[in-house]
């Protein structure tokens, strides 16, 4: 799929994705297209936005800016919540298609689960089914979904999700849903891969990029703490969204394909879990609390 040096993850259906990629979680519409030229340049083949995000466009600007043909970049983008229901999730793919300018997107996935409105869920995934039908989109999935989601969308529909996107650091881990992804062929993809959003440890804000032990194994490999996380990520077989709008940051985040974590450095990772979420209860997701209007350019 791609050229560049980023070994890719194969999903479920065969379908190809680069195992590392850029996230646009909350850039600016006018900072997206620099990030993904940024990236782009560095050697990044996936990039990762949503249709809430509100900056689609600028994504789609960077690519078409870039002297790369479409077929070498992975597009990843999200259905909101607001647009479930079969036909307005279909109506959905055209506004995000129309704002990326692409008549085609790698992988379109479910942005949360709602879970007091589930049937609007299952719809709106039906039409995402329909939409890999027509070839209007090469993978589906989901973000953010547990694993009673998971077993109910499992049960009323026909493909399994490629890719369950989640959050999952150092400190936050989610090992039944990774566990539960695993055994049916579910790829994670994680956000936040470097725990961006503040933690407490021992009753105390905390940063995973100060942790002791994180910056220990760093040191030992000359590497920063964020290389050490995603590199941690890449050996246990997730994919990674690490975000970021400074070139610098870009760069070194992609810089992780030169080193290899021992087992007993993983193990050291994985034992730093707090089981402490850092983004919003997948439970309390609902319209009336998120729900937001996503334009039609």
């Amino acid at each position: 799929m791609s050229t560049s040096t980023v070994p890719d993850l194969t999903v479920n259906n065969g379908v190809q994705l680069p195992t590392i990629g850029l996230g646009v979680f909350q850039t600016p519409p006018d900072e997206t297209r620099d990030a993904v030229a940024a990236a782009l340049d560095t050697g990044y083949r996936h990039v990762d936005t949503a249709a809430a995000y509100g900056n689609e466009r600028g994504v789609g600007d960077a690519i078409k800016a870039s002297t790369l043909d479409r077929g070498e970049v992975f597009l990843e983008t999200k259905i909101w919540i607001s647009d479930y229901g079969y036909d307005q999730t279909l109506h959905a793919f055209d506004k995000s298609a129309g704002k990326l300018g692409v008549d085609q997107i790698d992988l379109l996935i479910l942005h949360q689960a709602l879970p007091g409105e589930f049937d609007k869920t299952l719809a709106a995934y039906k039409a995402l089914e329909q939409l890999l039908a027509d070839g209007k989109v090469r993978a589906i999935g989901v973000s953010n979904f547990m694993v009673e989601h998971l077993t109910r969308l499992l049960d009323e529909t026909s493909v399994v999700p490629a890719v369950n996107q989640i959050e999952v650091h150092p400190y936050f881990q989610q090992r039944e849903v990774q566990a539960f992804g695993a055994e049916h062929g579910i790829l994670t993809q994680a956000w936040s891969p470097i725990g961006g959003i503040t933690h407490y440890r021992d009753g105390q804000h905390t940063s995973t990029l100060e942790d002791e032990t994180i910056v220990g194994i760093a040191q030992a490999h000359d590497k920063s703490p964020a290389q050490v996380m995603l590199r941690w990520h890449i050996q246990q077989g997730r994919s990674v969204i690490p975000k970021s709008t400074k070139a610098q940051r870009i760069t070194e985040n992609f810089d992780v394909f030169d080193f290899q974590l021992t087992g007993d450095e993983l193990n050291a990772i994985d034992a730093l879990d707090t089981d402490q979420r850092g983004g919003p209860e997948p439970e309390a997701i609902t319209l009336e609390d998120f729900g937001r209007d996503i334009p039609e350019a």
